[in-house]
């Protein structure tokens, strides 16, 4: 069992087994939670199959009006629901605010929007089948198993959450060990809002529990995490054949082309490097900039990273590292890229203090340095020229991950955007397409695949109900022994009439 600073185990007399989690900034204690077994998770599912009945049966209408009674108890607790985050994970006030406002807008886009994208729809049956209505509709899979990530405690897993809940699904839900506490106050204030059935539950534990879960019977699991893990999850649900849905990591590009607003790519490129301490799966870690534009473009990132400052208080700009052991990672990417000819333009070796990184904006780092190669999750930001728009695509292109990229340009943002191969893509912003709930979020590669958010994530997690039904009897019934033995001929020749040209 791995343990950090920030989760711990604790079993008091002949007690059962706690998880401790602490503040990163402080090391004081936050909360303690159990550490459910295998026994424990497989009652709850139990008891989500019972509740996930009661909850299909309310029809999205019903459904919508108490997860809008949910939304509007979280937006009442919204501060107490902030200081958990930033206890949990460090992060500064207004990161845990902005999270907590996007958990609000996607809960309302998937309670509001899961009639028209799932319910029943009459579709065109083509003129062979001319004499027969058919109908498509989206059924909930039953019970959905959610393992969540600690960076966006809320946010992210409330992107499956959300989405499960409105297609009609009951969930279990396990927290990341580091926060364990935000993943019980969205389970308790559920429970407060909607009190009939288990239809959200959580289990909280260590990596055992997120296994158990796996094989415990749920219809579906989701999960948000490193790709290594990823690649655990789906090795134990193919036990069972359960179908995942599967966010890994990233390893984003911002390209600036020769045109971009500098200002604006520079204002962007701190922000997507440096926000919650870079430990963003969808941030950025490489900017590759034009030549033409390079020695302007690196004098204002330079200038903007170089004024931010880490810190415990609510105001710092940004939070620790949430994770003791990223920070190894963090100083092993600086040092290999110093090593091997980079420059620093701000910080450097010197700029990690755990729990604390400073700032670091490297200068042509080689492209098969682990600061290039692999998420360092940190605030860290890779700045490389390259001769133009289109090898900075070429570069992004490169690696295995493709979850996301930001593209600054004044004429050629959809072009470039368009030949990236990534989920999701942002135009002269960045990270705008996950506060965006209509727009599906999630990627390729090494970075997974499913999505969450917007109609896509709500078909996610549902199966497709088809049907069709004969109106009256046809003139060609090819499908019977008693058809004759031109019927079939005369299918087909209707077909090559309609089809064929």
């Amino acid at each position: 069992m791995t343990q950090t600073a920030e989760a711990k185990s604790e079993r008091g007399g002949d007690g059962p087994e706690l998880l401790t989690s602490h503040d990163p900034r402080t090391g004081e204690v936050v909360g303690r939670h159990p550490v459910h077994s295998a026994d424990d998770v497989a009652a709850a599912v139990r008891r989500a199959r019972d509740a996930s009945t009661h909850w299909a049966a309310l029809d999205f209408d019903g459904r919508r009006a108490r997860l809008d009674r949910w939304r509007k108890l979280l937006s009442r607790r919204a501060d107490e629901l902030c200081a958990l985050i930033s206890a949990e994970t460090g992060k500064s006030a207004d990161d845990a605010r902005l999270e907590v406002a996007m958990v609000l807008d996607h809960l309302h886009w998937a309670a509001k929007h899961a009639r028209k994208t799932l319910g029943r729809r009459r579709v065109a049956t083509g003129p062979v089948m001319h004499n027969h209505a058919a109908t498509l509709e989206y059924r909930p899979f039953g019970v959905v198993g959610v393992i969540g990530p600690w960076n966006y405690p809320a946010f992210t897993p409330m992107g499956s959450l959300s989405y499960a809940l409105a297609a009609g699904n009951a969930v279990v839900f396990k927290p990341s060990e580091h926060t364990p506490g935000v993943g019980r106050f969205l389970a308790d204030t559920f429970a407060e809002a909607v009190p009939e059935q288990h239809v959200l539950q959580v289990v909280t534990g260590y990596g055992p529990t997120g296994a158990a879960l796996c094989g415990a019977g749920v219809d579906k699991l989701a999960f948000t995490g490193s790709t290594a893990t990823g690649r655990r999850v789906m090795a134990e649900c193919a036990r069972t054949l359960t179908p995942v849905l599967v966010e890994c990591g990233g390893k984003d590009a911002l390209i600036v082309a020769e045109d971009a607003d500098l200002e604006a790519a520079a204002r962007g490129a701190v922000w997507g490097g440096l926000f919650n301490a870079g430990q963003s799966c969808a941030g950025v870690e490489r900017v590759y900039v034009a030549e033409a534009v390079a020695d302007a473009f690196v004098e204002l990132v330079t200038r903007k990273a170089a004024t931010l400052r880490p810190g415990g208080s609510p105001d710092a700009d940004f939070g620790p590292i949430t994770m003791p052991k990223q920070v190894d990672v963090i100083a092993a990417h600086v040092a290999d890229a110093l090593d091997r000819g980079a420059t620093a333009a701000v910080g450097g070796r010197e700029s990690i203090r755990p729990p604390y990184v400073e700032p670091v904006v490297l200068l042509d780092v080689p492209e098969d340095a682990a600061a290039v190669t692999e998420e360092t999750f940190g605030p860290t930001l890779v700045v490389n020229r390259v001769a133009d728009a289109d090898e900075a695509v070429r570069r992004a292109n490169a690696l295995r991950y493709g979850l996301g990229a930001a593209v600054y340009s004044k004429a050629r943002g959809e072009e470039l955007a368009a030949r990236l191969r990534c989920g999701v893509v942002s135009i002269n912003s960045v990270l705008a397409f996950a506060s965006v709930p209509a727009l599906p979020f999630g990627g390729v590669g090494d970075s997974g695949f499913g999505r969450i958010h917007g109609e896509d994530g709500l078909r996610e997690f549902t199966y497709a109900h088809a049907v069709s039904r004969q109106r009256f009897a046809g003139a060609l019934d090819p499908m019977t022994y008693e058809r004759g033995n031109r019927t079939v001929r005369r299918v087909l020749r209707l077909v090559r009439v309609l089809r064929g040209r």
